[in-house]
């Protein structure tokens, strides 16, 4: 063979770059968070591109079960709103155990002992007031009292997942439980909606009082709205935006790389320039915000909560009068 044919086909047998694998991902964020999350992961990752479906986290549990029982396939990774639905995920064998090497800097409270999903930020719960108002609650059972009659604004544990978590909490703490509900319900507290909703109420000065997470207040006060943010003394409960890897995930590899990230300084560092505060020991939280390690976080058992969750509901619609 001549060289000159040689040379015409070497180039031939040189190696092809393989294409950026292809990671699937279901998210609860609100599509900016999500779209910054995805940037700085594959910017950290440039072989692997993510495909993401951001909605509701019920709408997305639905849809997943739709596509998984037609056989459509499924996600690889979840980063959704709460661990309660994981929780739930997770005894339905849905779920991959997964040890993170960036869990040893998390309380173990944050995650799941098996490894099914891990916290990435808490969005805590506490009480927004008007700055307008007369008196400035101090905890809890100040919404009780009869100063509070009538103006207090909450939202409903029959259709926002972090008002049931906080009704599940609160319900298992010695101090307050289900006679905090039935004083509540006494003081004409109106439990409707979601938080979006409690918040327009009291930043309008319709309710002066308001039970909301924490993000919504800080960083409304932060524009200047007329709202300031109380954490309860009794302690706070919360939701975590959870991630997960999918038992059968077809990128698991990539799954565990997603995983990592999330968790990892960098990813949580994300997690505070968008204004939550990181879940990660170690790491500041927005300004306005207080530090994790300040935070006096309530005792929050996930399983328990899914188990007792009709029954939470039942109650609460009978104290308040819902039928």
């Amino acid at each position: 063979m001549s060289r000159l044919a040689l040379a015409l086909i070497l180039p031939l047998a040189l190696p092809v770059a393989a294409s950026a694998e292809t990671l699937k991902l279901y998210t609860s964020q609100p599509n900016e968070d999500a779209q910054k999350t995805v940037d700085a992961f594959q910017a950290a990752n440039p072989d692997i591109s993510v495909e993401w479906v951001r909605d509701g986290t019920t709408q997305l549990m639905a849809r997943m079960a739709a596509e998984m029982q037609a056989g459509a396939g499924q996600p690889d990774v979840l980063l959704i709103a709460d661990t309660v639905t994981l929780e739930g995920l997770a005894q339905e064998g849905k779920l991959a155990a997964y040890t993170s090497p960036e869990a040893a800097a998390y309380d173990p409270a944050l995650f799941s002992a098996q490894g099914y999903y891990y916290s990435t930020k808490l969005i805590t719960t506490g009480i927004v007031y008007n700055t307008g108002a007369t008196e400035i609650p101090g905890a809890w059972a100040d919404l009780e009292k009869p100063e509070y009659k009538g103006l207090v604004a909450a939202p409903s544990p029959l259709y926002s997942g972090a008002a049931l978590i906080h009704l599940a909490a609160l319900t298992n703490n010695p101090a307050l439980g289900w006679k905090h509900y039935e004083a509540l319900a006494a003081n004409d507290l109106r439990a409707d909606g979601g938080n979006g909703g409690v918040f327009k109420a009291v930043a309008s000065g319709e309710k002066p009082y308001g039970i909301l997470v924490d993000y919504m207040a800080l960083r409304a006060k932060a524009e200047g709205s007329p709202v300031d943010f109380v954490f309860p003394s009794e302690g706070l409960t919360y939701v975590t935006e959870p991630v997960a890897i999918m038992e059968g995930a077809a990128h698991r590899a990539a799954a565990e790389k997603f995983v990592d990230f999330v968790l990892s300084e960098a990813g949580q560092q994300l997690v505070s320039d968008m204004g939550y505060i990181p879940a990660r020991n170690g790491v500041a939280s927005p300004a306005g915000f207080p530090a994790r390690d300040s935070l006096n976080l309530m005792p929050f058992d996930a399983a328990k909560a899914l188990a007792d969750t009709d029954a939470n509901k039942a109650q609460f619609s009978e104290i308040f009068g819902i039928k």
